[in-house]
């Protein structure tokens, strides 16, 4: 299985001049003050601007936007965005969201400047435990979930069944040798998952390092879109699989940490089949225009993830 460290910031990232100049009126209305400045910032995937702004007041703000007619997804993940960030108890380690920008095309998101850095990348391994720390203190701070979990996402997780058609089948034999001539049990362990991993805890369901914002005091997660209400462990074990590109063992800090080293062994398996078959059946499905890094990064995961099942298999 290939492993290899990707490219962590996609390619379709929107200048601050790029703006259409009454998206720039609306934003600096919202925020009581002038845009001076603005930096892109690395990072996530999302197709459109993410940057730091300084205002003429002296304020940093960051803000996130994208345009519906061109990237409806993304501007879609906004709008849920804004609506998840409301509603997170104010004690836990997220930006605060400031407020937003939306005119039906163009929609922005103005949070907190959070003053951090992206996680080293390889982990270095006092980092990731405390990354794992911090999502021990969001499963305390978010369970029970705080939004009503219809209006988020639905969990970001299975798609073997998809990928067992004469096509898509070529496809994975390509990426991932190994997961189609074990196809068939892969797509018997997700079949079995009929409500896999049910809890009442809020998860991030993005929980990887380019996500993260650490400082010498405080780790904050970012980018909320895809948020979900499930059992506590998952955002631990997505986390421990991204572990695996950077050549570390995720099993020791599973046996270690408080929300999985009581689990079954088919918990944590389970939960690496139905994401790393997520991800491969995103990748195997996307089309022509795709974001070349994004499809790298997801295919780097899958492999993280099916690398660690086949060590515990």
């Amino acid at each position: 299985m290939r492993m290899e460290m990707p490219r962590a910031t996609g390619g379709r990232r929107l200048a601050w001049a790029a703006l259409p100049a009454e998206v720039v009126v609306g934003v600096e209305r919202l925020l009581g003050a002038e845009v001076v400045a603005a930096v892109s910032q690395p990072g996530g995937f999302s197709e459109g601007l993410a940057a730091r702004v300084r205002l003429a007041d002296g304020r940093g703000v960051f803000v996130k936007a994208a345009q519906s007619a061109r990237a409806p997804a993304v501007a879609g993940f906004h709008r849920r965005e804004a609506v998840i960030s409301e509603r997170l108890v104010v004690q836990a380690p997220v930006p605060r969201l400031l407020g937003v920008y939306d005119d039906g095309d163009w929609v922005a998101l103005a949070f907190e400047e959070i003053e951090g850095r992206l996680p080293a990348q390889p982990w270095r391994v006092e980092e990731l435990r405390r990354v794992l720390e911090t999502a021990d203190e969001l499963v305390a701070l978010l369970t029970p979930s705080p939004i009503d979990e219809r209006i988020l996402a639905r969990p970001r997780l299975g798609g073997w069944q998809a990928l067992t058609s004469h096509r898509e089948r070529d496809a994975l034999a390509v990426l991932a040798p190994w997961a189609v001539d074990r196809l068939d049990e892969l797509v018997g362990v997700e079949a079995a998952a009929v409500s896999p991993f049910a809890g009442d805890t809020l998860l991030h369901g993005d929980l990887y390092p380019f996500n993260v914002l650490v400082s010498p005091d405080r780790v904050v997660v970012v980018d909320w879109p895809h948020a979900w209400v499930g059992a506590p462990y998952c955002d631990v074990v997505t986390l421990l699989s991204s572990a695996r590109l950077s050549g570390v063992d995720p099993q020791p800090l599973a046996d270690a940490h408080r929300l999985t080293r009581h689990l079954a062994p088919g918990q944590i398996d389970d939960l690496l089949v139905l994401h790393a078959g997520f991800l491969f059946k995103t990748v195997v499905a996307a089309g022509p225009s795709a974001d070349r890094y994004l499809l790298d990064m997801m295919v780097a995961l899958a492999h993280a993830s099916l690398r660690w099942l086949h060590e515990r298999w």
